[in-house]
């Protein structure tokens, strides 16, 4: 089980971002989900979420605030 969700988390992996995904990263940031919850999200690995939102200006919160805007 555990490869099949590691598999679904990188299905995206070599694939461009699409607006709908800067949108989507830029949404979950303002929530304050954790990069690795985005990028299961996304299908993205945390890494590439990380890369990204630093690419274009997105804030992701540290890794030990409450996570979901609490």
């Amino acid at each position: 089980m555990r490869s099949m969700v590691m598999a679904q988390s990188i299905r995206n992996a070599s694939e461009p971002w699409t607006e709908d995904d800067l949108a989507e990263l830029a949404e979950l940031a303002v929530g304050n989900i954790p990069p690795c919850v985005i990028g299961l999200r996304l299908g993205r690995p945390e890494a590439a979420v990380r890369a990204k939102a630093a690419e274009v200006g997105i804030t992701l919160q540290p890794d030990y605030r409450p996570p979901y805007g609490t």
